[in-house]
């Protein structure tokens, strides 16, 4: 755990009080700009920054994304990947809930992180060099798939995996139509900008249950309508093979699966180097690598 030093100088100070609370936040959500060497153009960077987030309709074809799909499908029925601990298993339905690391069991998926439609959008964005801090495949099946609670990722990644700033930027690639009925993405527009900070101390080795069902970390009800009344609720549909590009302070979520139709998605998260991770900072450890990357190398 980090030293009471870095804690009493810590902006984003998390799980140490028995009251939440609403952190305005002071870094930018976009680092650099039109002009750097990059697919997205002004207005696309501006609504980055408006909102959080921005979608990009027909990142991958239609022959990519059966590609991909296929590759999902694989590694599902991998008994090896099954057996793997960067697999995790939904605790109900036993199904394949999510792959960790991914971009290090499948090829494809490495070329797909290097791709420029996906890296260059991350650089621009970051306004620098990106490693990968996380990667994972999320399975959604129909009558089932388990949603996930409203959160911030950089709650987690800072408190966990020791992440100084929300300089990062996570792509959702969707291999599946997105509909506001099969457990899309939730997103609170705006709500990247203010921090909440969480109750209740992590555990060790909070991540053998909280990549099933995430209880540590998520914020209170009051907290979470009053970001919504303030920014309300965005339903980011849309078809196979369309990307959001998130923040890693968004407030976001998705509800459970009871329709026939999947939704599955690769989910790719870029740290800027000028951001590496310490040591946690309201965490007993480190979490696992396939977790929480700690290889800084930048991405080419």
């Amino acid at each position: 755990m980090a030293g009471s030093e870095a804690r009493t100088a810590d902006r984003y100070s998390t799980r140490v009080s028995t009251t939440p609370a609403f952190v305005e936040r002071t870094e930018p959500t976009v680092w650099g700009d039109e002009t750097s060497a990059g697919m997205f153009g002004a207005q696309e960077l501006a609504a980055h920054a408006r909102d959080g987030f921005v979608q990009v309709p027909g990142l991958l074809n239609s022959e990519e994304v059966a590609g991909y799909q296929a590759e999902l499908d694989r590694l599902a029925g991998d008994p090896a990947v099954r057996a793997d601990e960067r697999c995790v298993i939904e605790p109900d339905s036993q199904s394949v809930r999510s792959i960790f690391e991914v971009h290090r069991i499948s090829n494809a998926i490495a070329r797909l992180v290097a791709d420029e439609r996906v890296l260059s959008r991350a650089r621009q964005i970051l306004g620098s060099d990106v490693y990968v801090h996380q990667s994972r495949i999320n399975y959604k099946p129909g009558f089932g798939g388990g949603g996930f609670y409203w959160h911030s990722d950089f709650e987690t990644w800072h408190s966990e995996d020791g992440m100084p700033s929300p300089r990062a930027v996570s792509c959702s690639i969707s291999l599946t139509d997105n509909h506001a009925f099969n457990g899309c993405l939730m997103i609170m527009p705006g709500s990247h900008r203010t921090f909440v900070s969480c109750v209740g101390e992590t555990p060790e080795d909070n991540h053998l249950s909280s990549l099933k069902e995430q209880e540590i970390g998520t914020p209170d009800d009051d907290s979470i309508t009053a970001l919504a009344e303030r920014h309300g609720i965005a339903m980011v549909t849309g078809k196979a093979g369309s990307a959001t590009f998130f923040d890693a302070n968004c407030m976001h979520g998705s509800g459970d699966n009871i329709t026939p139709y999947s939704r599955s998605n690769i989910f790719l998260v870029f740290n800027s180097v000028e951001n590496a991770c310490g040591e946690p900072y309201y965490a007993p450890a480190r979490r696992p690598e396939h977790v929480g990357a700690r290889d800084f190398t930048p991405v080419h």
